[in-house]
């Protein structure tokens, strides 16, 4: 059976039909190569989706095998935007799909680093987010600034000049444009350990996606 996946046929599909729709592609089909997850990202609208579809939604792109690096940051941005706080804590509140999700957020940070902005720094930013599902109750992200390139680990293995902690939500949100440090800092909403100097103005090393 050959699954039209088009953005017209996706526009034309209700959530739980594009739902059922992903998880009949079978990742082991050849043919499952050519489907395009931008063309499916730019058929969806986070704002006609309920709070557990949208989480439903990432996760069939999972089932299907489709990889998440192949989706074009301001699409991703795009999503990002359109979704409400309620669907983003439906993706982070599930084991598995929130590691998926914030694993790939943290890789673009790699491809997303602007070295001549940074020229000789050197620094460690830790990054805890709210809400794991470990002892702590945080994931802990690292990210190292040195020779004008940034290196993204799991866990700590160096002491930080800033530790920054913050929810999954607002992380999203900051990572893609859709929010401010300093304006998330006033509002008590990201907490910042060390240098707040630095921590304030860390994102603006980084090409920012925008929507």
């Amino acid at each position: 059976m050959t699954i039209d996946l088009t953005t017209e046929a996706i526009a034309k599909l209700s959530p739980s039909e594009l739902i059922s729709t992903l998880k009949q592609i079978d990742p082991a089909d050849p043919a499952s190569k050519d489907v395009d997850i931008d063309v499916i990202a730019m058929g969806v609208d986070p704002k006609k989706l309920g709070k557990d579809e949208f989480a439903d939604l990432l996760a069939a792109f999972g089932d299907a095998d489709l990889d998440l690096a192949k989706l074009d940051p301001q699409n991703f941005a795009r999503i990002v935007s359109r979704a409400s706080k309620d669907q983003i804590e439906a993706v982070t509140g599930r084991p598995g799909l929130r590691e998926r999700v914030l694993d790939e957020v943290f890789r673009r940070m790699e491809s997303h680093f602007r070295g001549e902005r940074a020229g000789a720094t050197r620094a460690v930013v830790h990054f805890h987010l709210t809400g794991g599902f470990g002892e702590t109750g945080l994931d802990t992200y690292e990210a190292v600034i040195e020779d004008a390139t940034c290196t993204i680990n799991k866990g700590e293995t160096r002491e930080p000049r800033a530790s920054v902690t913050l929810s999954p939500v607002e992380f999203l949100k900051l990572a893609t444009g859709n929010a401010s440090a300093p304006v998330l800092f006033m509002t008590g909403k990201l907490k910042v350990k060390g240098d707040l100097g630095f921590a304030a103005g860390f994102m603006s090393l980084f090409t920012i996606p925008k929507a």
